[in-house]
């Protein structure tokens, strides 16, 4: 498990990379996303060993708040367990969630009747719809460069999109993962409210796991929002191996 857990500490550290600019605070390394998008967040320092006080923490939430990003970190609690009292000394609220990782190629779930499930390419005319959905289904207005944003990343080989498509040609659901080498996550998943509960989610899962084997990845791993959702993720083949932590000011 440690293996496991190293690889994707390195995954962590090198995905957001692309996107945006790395600030180092010594323990800690703050992601700051360059143009519009989902913003990014501070994480362990890739290799750290030592400890980290509320004092790191406070620093860079003030370059944060300079920044004008959420004051937000991400970690795996197994990795750095000692930076969940820093955060929470700091002031930070922290969420738990199961970090999952597939074992085997994955069950793929059928899509309903009436809908197509399949990856979206950079210039396939569902990829405006496909790129929006996963803002609507977390109640987020959608950046306006969010389409051209996903195709330049679908072109440059960093995502790859999927999307289950109604008969309209409109997604209803959509999701994404990243490759790094060998190692890629699968993100952004989200549903419209109002085609929910008809299996969208998984399906549009299956596809990206078979698209990421496809392609060479051998580690392909999602964190699930609560223990409910990684049932739901466990139909396909993920188990949890660790606890994903991310701390955020109080709402």
């Amino acid at each position: 498990m440690a293996g496991m857990l190293s690889r994707l500490e390195t995954y962590y550290d090198a995905v957001p990379r692309s996107a945006a600019r790395a600030e180092e605070f010594g323990p800690l390394t703050l992601f700051v996303r360059e143009g519009e998008g989902w913003p990014y967040y501070a994480r362990p320092t890739l290799g750290h060993t030592g400890g980290v006080t509320a004092g790191d923490v406070d620093r860079v939430r003030a370059r944060q708040r300079e920044s004008g990003v959420p004051e937000a970190f991400e970690w795996v609690a197994e990795t750095t367990p000692g930076l969940r009292a820093a955060v929470e000394k700091s002031g930070l609220v922290v969420r738990e969630h199961p970090l999952m990782v597939l074992e085997g190629e994955g069950t793929a779930p059928a899509a309903p009747e009436g809908v197509t499930v399949r990856m979206v390419g950079a210039e396939d005319p569902a990829l405006p719809s496909a790129a929006a959905v996963p803002y609507a289904a977390f109640g987020v207005a959608p950046s306006p460069a969010a389409a051209a944003q996903v195709a330049a990343r679908i072109t440059a080989g960093l995502t790859h999109l999927a999307a289950a498509v109604g008969m309209d040609g409109g997604a209803l659901c959509a999701g994404q993962h990243q490759p790094v080498g060998s190692v890629s996550e699968v993100v952004g998943v989200g549903t419209l409210p109002t085609a929910r509960r008809r299996g969208l989610g998984l399906a549009v899962t299956a596809a990206l796991i078979a698209d990421a084997r496809a392609r060479g990845v051998e580690t392909v791993f999602l964190t699930a929002t609560d223990e409910s959702v990684a049932r739901l993720y466990g139909r396909l083949g993920f188990r949890t191996v660790a606890t994903a932590l991310i701390a955020e000011t109080a709402s």
